[in-house]
Protein backbone atom coordinates (compact mmCIF):
# COMPACT_ATOMS: atom_id res chain seq x y z
CA UNK A 1 0.00 0.00 0.00
CA UNK A 2 2.89 2.13 0.59
CA UNK A 3 4.65 1.44 -2.66
CA UNK A 4 1.33 2.23 -4.62
CA UNK A 5 1.31 5.77 -2.48
CA UNK A 6 4.99 6.36 -3.24
CA UNK A 7 4.29 5.91 -7.03
CA UNK A 8 0.77 7.65 -6.91
CA UNK A 9 2.91 10.70 -5.60
CA UNK A 10 5.86 10.62 -7.91
CA UNK A 11 3.12 10.67 -10.59
CA UNK A 12 1.35 13.66 -8.92
CA UNK A 13 4.95 15.39 -8.66
CA UNK A 14 5.59 15.56 -12.71
CA UNK A 15 2.26 16.46 -13.56
CA UNK A 16 2.39 19.24 -11.09
CA UNK A 17 5.89 20.24 -12.99
CA UNK A 18 4.05 19.48 -15.90
CA UNK A 19 1.47 22.23 -14.83
CA UNK A 20 4.12 24.77 -13.68
CA UNK A 21 5.97 24.80 -17.08
CA UNK A 22 2.79 25.18 -18.82
CA UNK A 23 1.26 28.23 -16.39
CA UNK A 24 4.91 29.54 -17.29
CA UNK A 25 4.64 29.60 -20.66
CA UNK A 26 1.14 31.21 -20.50
CA UNK A 27 2.30 33.81 -18.44
CA UNK A 28 5.16 34.77 -21.01
CA UNK A 29 2.38 34.67 -23.71
CA UNK A 30 0.16 37.06 -21.76
CA UNK A 31 3.39 39.73 -21.37
CA UNK A 32 3.43 39.33 -25.13
CA UNK A 33 -0.18 40.41 -25.86
CA UNK A 34 0.29 42.53 -23.16
CA UNK A 35 3.21 44.74 -24.98
CA UNK A 36 1.84 44.03 -28.29
CA UNK A 37 -1.68 45.77 -27.17
CA UNK A 38 -0.36 48.82 -25.27
CA UNK A 39 1.59 49.72 -28.58
CA UNK A 40 -1.50 49.71 -30.40
CA UNK A 41 -2.92 52.13 -28.25
CA UNK A 42 -0.21 54.14 -27.83
CA UNK A 43 -0.36 54.55 -31.99
CA UNK A 44 -3.82 54.33 -31.53
CA UNK A 45 -3.57 57.59 -29.00
CA UNK A 46 -1.15 59.38 -31.10
CA UNK A 47 -3.13 59.03 -34.46
CA UNK A 48 -5.73 60.79 -32.26
CA UNK A 49 -3.79 63.48 -31.25
CA UNK A 50 -1.93 64.09 -34.51
CA UNK A 51 -5.49 65.72 -35.74
CA UNK A 52 -6.45 67.84 -32.90
CA UNK A 53 -4.07 70.85 -33.83
CA UNK A 54 -5.36 70.86 -37.10
CA UNK A 55 -9.18 70.80 -36.05
CA UNK A 56 -8.08 73.45 -33.96
CA UNK A 57 -6.17 75.90 -36.73
CA UNK A 58 -9.23 75.10 -39.30
CA UNK A 59 -11.18 77.57 -36.52
CA UNK A 60 -12.09 80.92 -37.10
CA UNK A 61 -11.20 83.36 -34.02
CA UNK A 62 -14.35 83.14 -32.23
CA UNK A 63 -15.14 79.41 -32.30
CA UNK A 64 -10.84 79.06 -31.21
CA UNK A 65 -11.17 81.20 -28.08
CA UNK A 66 -14.66 79.46 -27.39
CA UNK A 67 -12.18 76.21 -27.58
CA UNK A 68 -10.01 77.66 -25.33
CA UNK A 69 -13.13 78.62 -22.89
CA UNK A 70 -13.88 75.21 -23.05
CA UNK A 71 -10.78 73.87 -21.91
CA UNK A 72 -10.51 76.45 -19.33
CA UNK A 73 -13.95 74.86 -17.74
CA UNK A 74 -12.66 71.46 -18.13
CA UNK A 75 -9.37 71.80 -15.91
CA UNK A 76 -12.02 73.24 -13.56
CA UNK A 77 -12.36 78.02 -13.99
CA UNK A 78 -15.22 79.54 -13.03
CA UNK A 79 -16.47 82.62 -14.05
CA UNK A 80 -14.97 82.12 -17.38
CA UNK A 81 -15.99 85.02 -19.54
CA UNK A 82 -15.06 85.27 -23.76
CA UNK A 83 -14.90 89.00 -24.09
CA UNK A 84 -13.31 88.46 -28.18
CA UNK A 85 -13.65 91.13 -30.26
CA UNK A 86 -11.42 91.56 -33.17
CA UNK A 87 -9.55 95.16 -31.65
CA UNK A 88 -8.33 93.67 -28.58
CA UNK A 89 -10.93 92.00 -26.97
CA UNK A 90 -11.33 93.79 -23.30
CA UNK A 91 -8.26 95.93 -22.85
CA UNK A 92 -6.30 92.60 -24.71
CA UNK A 93 -8.05 90.32 -23.06
CA UNK A 94 -9.83 87.82 -25.03
CA UNK A 95 -11.12 85.61 -21.82
CA UNK A 96 -11.18 86.14 -18.38
CA UNK A 97 -11.33 83.24 -15.78
CA UNK A 98 -10.73 82.15 -11.97
CA UNK A 99 -8.84 78.96 -11.05
CA UNK A 100 -10.42 76.55 -8.94
CA UNK A 101 -8.31 78.06 -5.88
CA UNK A 102 -9.64 81.79 -6.92
CA UNK A 103 -6.66 83.26 -8.29
CA UNK A 104 -7.52 85.25 -11.76
CA UNK A 105 -6.54 84.23 -15.29
CA UNK A 106 -6.33 86.64 -18.00
CA UNK A 107 -5.99 84.84 -21.66
CA UNK A 108 -5.10 86.34 -25.14
CA UNK A 109 -5.55 83.88 -28.24
CA UNK A 110 -4.08 83.99 -31.12
CA UNK A 111 -4.98 81.61 -34.05
CA UNK A 112 -2.33 82.07 -36.67
CA UNK A 113 -0.91 80.31 -39.25
CA UNK A 114 1.78 78.03 -37.98
CA UNK A 115 4.47 79.46 -40.11
CA UNK A 116 3.91 82.87 -38.18
CA UNK A 117 5.46 83.59 -34.71
CA UNK A 118 4.27 85.63 -31.95
CA UNK A 119 6.60 88.57 -31.45
CA UNK A 120 7.92 90.04 -28.60
CA UNK A 121 6.43 93.17 -29.25
CA UNK A 122 3.03 91.81 -28.62
CA UNK A 123 3.70 89.72 -26.13
CA UNK A 124 4.96 92.60 -24.45
CA UNK A 125 1.17 94.13 -25.36
CA UNK A 126 -0.62 91.45 -23.72
CA UNK A 127 2.18 91.50 -20.25
CA UNK A 128 0.86 94.71 -19.62
CA UNK A 129 -3.18 94.34 -20.07
CA UNK A 130 -2.98 91.03 -18.35
CA UNK A 131 -0.39 92.07 -15.20
CA UNK A 132 -1.03 96.22 -15.16
CA UNK A 133 -4.46 96.85 -16.77
CA UNK A 134 -6.52 93.61 -15.46
CA UNK A 135 -3.67 92.43 -12.52
CA UNK A 136 -4.16 89.03 -13.25
CA UNK A 137 -2.49 86.25 -11.32
CA UNK A 138 -2.41 84.27 -14.01
CA UNK A 139 -1.86 85.47 -17.54
CA UNK A 140 -2.23 82.72 -20.63
CA UNK A 141 -0.99 83.47 -24.14
CA UNK A 142 -2.83 81.07 -26.16
CA UNK A 143 -1.17 80.53 -30.10
CA UNK A 144 -1.33 78.11 -32.75
CA UNK A 145 1.99 79.02 -33.72
CA UNK A 146 5.50 79.58 -31.90
CA UNK A 147 6.61 82.20 -29.94
CA UNK A 148 10.14 84.23 -31.00
CA UNK A 149 12.76 83.86 -28.60
CA UNK A 150 12.61 87.35 -27.11
CA UNK A 151 8.57 86.85 -26.50
CA UNK A 152 9.36 83.78 -24.63
CA UNK A 153 12.10 85.48 -22.45
CA UNK A 154 9.07 88.58 -22.07
CA UNK A 155 6.64 86.01 -20.77
CA UNK A 156 9.02 84.33 -18.45
CA UNK A 157 10.42 87.17 -17.12
CA UNK A 158 6.69 88.72 -17.08
CA UNK A 159 4.62 85.50 -15.73
CA UNK A 160 2.96 84.76 -18.53
CA UNK A 161 2.68 80.94 -19.96
CA UNK A 162 3.32 81.11 -23.43
CA UNK A 163 0.58 78.22 -24.73
CA UNK A 164 2.78 77.18 -28.04
CA UNK A 165 1.08 74.95 -30.71
CA UNK A 166 2.81 71.94 -28.69
CA UNK A 167 1.27 72.71 -25.88
CA UNK A 168 -1.84 73.54 -26.98
CA UNK A 169 -2.04 70.59 -28.74
CA UNK A 170 -1.58 68.44 -25.83
CA UNK A 171 -4.36 70.58 -24.02
CA UNK A 172 -6.71 69.61 -25.99
CA UNK A 173 -5.99 66.22 -26.14
CA UNK A 174 -6.57 65.91 -22.18
CA UNK A 175 -3.37 67.05 -20.57
CA UNK A 176 -4.09 69.78 -18.12
CA UNK A 177 -2.01 72.95 -17.74
CA UNK A 178 0.33 73.09 -15.15
CA UNK A 179 -0.44 76.70 -13.94
CA UNK A 180 -3.94 76.07 -13.72
CA UNK A 181 -4.12 73.68 -10.83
Amino acid sequence: MLNVLIEASGEHRRELVSLRQDVTRIQAKLVEHDIAISRLQLGREARARTGVIETITAMNRQEFELHVAGLLRRDGCTDVDVHGGGQGGRLGIDITARTADGRTIAVQCKNVTSLRHVPSGEMQKFLGAAKVLHRADVALCVATCAFTREALAIAAQGGVTAVHRGLLEAWSAGTPLQVLR
